[in-house]
Formats: structure tokens, C-alpha cells, sequence
């Protein structure tokens, strides 16, 4: 007798904030951000209306924090307490809406990858969680880094190519292929 398990599945939101997104963000991926709004939100909405569990993995930084590897790489952003670090445009309130739901999370992050230096990992075991399903930006970057750990660790993946940008379209498909044909995942 074959036995068939069901697979349990998470949304990792990635850094959809208006410095990313936002056409004056700190460090915008701009158009190609603002145009995924609309899916990266049904998405986001069908995981909470159907349960699952939904981590918002958002990039957190210090104002003047000199020993964070990316201040030699990119100007501040994501600065703790600014209105750069919301989530941009119709996300922010559907997670203000859910936001004391049990199934939903905002998860602060210092790295590119959502697992790097947080708990993501041992929430998602706790919850029995084999499949990821990844949104956000940038898809070259903590998109991508975040799927890495995520493949190394055996979870399953699945990118949602309407409900990822970046602001390097060479590196957005360069990452789309990677993930399919380096990481197994599947892409919709």
C-alpha cells in the first residue's frame, strides 16, 4: 500500500516595501516592482484566506550601522522606523488586515536570505511545511539567496514568476532559469 502524504505549503513574502518598490524607494526596483502588485497581493490573500502560513520576510537595517556587508554595496534603506521599510501599496493593507492572525508573521531580516540569522527554518519544521512558495524582490537577489537555503534545507519550491521583480531584467531571468534548472523548483 502506497501512502500518500499531503504536502503542507508556506508563502515567504520577500522584502515588498516601499524602498524596494516605491518610485522614490531608497533602492526601487521600480516599474518592474510596481507591476507585480496586483498578483503578489491575490497570491498573498488566497495563502491567508486558505490558512496556510504566511511569512513577510522584510529586510531590517540600523541608521548608521558601519559593519552590515551591504553599506559598502548599496545606500541605506530599509531603515528601522522609516515609512521606506512598509509593505508597498495594496499588500501593506491586506497585511494590516491579518496581521493578528495566527498564520500570518512578519519576520525581520538582516541578510538576503530569509533563513540567514533567523527562526524561519524551526517555524516552518514546526508546522510540518515541505513546499515554499516565494514572492517578492528582488528575484536575482533575496529571492534568490532565500531559495538557495531553502533547496539546501529540502524544501520543496515553487516561484511565482508574475509576483517577482527585479531592477536587473538580465539577473531577474538569469534567476528564474537558475531556480528551475538548479533548484528544482517549479515556476507559475
Amino acid at each position: 500500500m502506497t501512502m500518500i502524504t499531503e504536502m503542507k505549503r508556506a508563502l515567504i513574502n520577500i522584502d515588498y516595501t516601499n524602498d524596494f518598490v516605491a518610485a522614490d524607494g531608497a533602492l526601487t526596483c521600480g516599474l518592474p516592482g510596481q507591476a507585480i502588485e496586483d498578483k503578489i497581493t491575490d497570491i498573498t490573500r488566497e495563502f491567508i484566506q486558505n490558512k496556510d502560513y504566511v511569512v513577510f520576510a522584510i529586510d531590517l537595517h540600523k541608521q548608521g550601522d558601519t559593519l552590515h556587508p551591504e553599506t559598502k554595496l548599496f545606500p541605506p534603506h530599509n531603515i528601522e522606523g522609516t515609512a521606506g521599510r512598509g509593505l508597498y501599496g495594496t499588500l501593506g493593507d491586506l497585511y494590516k488586515a491579518n496581521q493578528d492572525t495566527e498564520n500570518v508573521r512578519w519576520m525581520d531580516k538582516t541578510r538576503y536570505s530569509a533563513f540567514a540569522g533567523t527562526d524561519l527554518e524551526l517555524q516552518l519544521r514546526t508546522r510540518g511545511i515541505t513546499e515554499l512558495h516565494l514572492v517578492g524582490v528582488c528575484t536575482d537577489i533575496c529571492v534568490l539567496h532565500t531559495a538557495v537555503d531553502a533547496y539546501n534545507k529540502g524544501f520543496s519550491l515553487v516561484i511565482h514568476e508574475q509576483a517577482v521583480a527585479s531592477f536587473d531584467q538580465e539577473g531577474h531571468a538569469w534567476a528564474l532559469r537558475h531556480f528551475k534548472g538548479s533548484l528544482g523548483a517549479v515556476i507559475r
